[in-house]
C-alpha cells in the first residue's frame, strides 16, 4: 500500500474566500439591478409629467384661442403659424404635426417643430402625438398617443393614473401588459 504525501503549502482558495467573493458579486449585481429599476422609475415619472404638461398646454391653447392646436384655421393664430388645420373642432391625425408647431409658437412648450414632420419623444424614446381617435374601442375623443413604451412602464402608468387594465379606462394599450409582448405598440391617454 502506498501513502500519498500531501504538501502543506498547497495554493488555492478556501471555501470562506470563495463565499466572500460570491457575496460581493451578489451585492454588486443587486446594486446594478436596483439602479436600473430607479432609472426606469424616473423615466416613467418623466413620461407622466410630459403627458400632464401636454394636456395643460393643449387646454391653455384652447382657452386662449378658442380652437384646438393643429385644428385652428385662422391666420396668425398663434403668431408665426405657418400651417393651418381644417377647423373641424377636433385634432385629426393629419394635423398631429401642426399641434406641436402651434403649441411651440404660442409659447406653451419648448422645442422646434415645423408642423410637417416633427413629433416630441417620451423618456423611453418613442414618439408622442395628440389627435382625435376611436382606436382600441375608446370613445371618440382627443388622445395623447405614445408609441413604443416598455410593457412594464405602460402598465405602471395605467395603474397610477387609471384602472391598470389595457383595454378599458382613459388609458388603453394596443397590447397586453405582458413581458412577452416587449415594447407596447402604442397607448392612448385621454386628453
Amino acid at each position: 500500500m502506498q501513502l500519498i504525501n500531501l504538501k502543506k503549502n498547497q495554493s488555492g482558495f478556501t471555501l470562506v474566500e470563495i463565499a466572500i467573493v460570491l457575496v460581493i458579486i451578489g451585492l454588486l449585481l443587486g446594486g446594478v439591478l436596483k439602479g436600473k429599476q430607479m432609472i426606469n422609475s424616473a423615466k416613467v415619472k418623466k413620461t407622466i409629467k410630459m403627458a400632464d404638461e401636454l394636456r395643460a398646454a393643449t387646454m391653455t391653447f384652447y382657452d386662449k384661442y378658442g380652437v384646438y392646436p393643429g385644428d385652428e384655421n385662422k391666420k396668425n393664430i398663434p403668431p408665426k403659424d405657418k400651417n393651418e388645420g381644417n377647423g373641424t373642432g377636433f385634432m385629426d391625425e393629419k394635423e398631429k404635426y401642426m399641434v406641436f408647431e402651434d403649441l411651440m409658437n404660442a409659447g406653451f412648450i419648448s422645442g422646434s417643430y415645423d408642423g410637417e414632420k416633427d413629433l416630441p419623444q417620451h423618456a423611453f424614446g418613442g414618439n408622442v402625438a395628440i389627435y382625435w381617435t376611436t382606436a382600441l374601442s375608446a370613445p371618440a375623443d382627443n388622445y395623447i398617443v405614445m408609441w413604443n413604451l416598455p410593457w412594464d412602464a405602460a402598465m405602471e402608468i395605467d395603474m397610477k393614473h387609471d384602472d391598470g387594465k389595457e383595454k378599458t379606462g382613459s388609458i388603453r394599450s394596443s397590447e397586453a401588459y405582458d413581458e412577452s409582448s416587449g415594447p407596447i405598440g402604442y397607448i392612448i391617454w385621454a386628453l
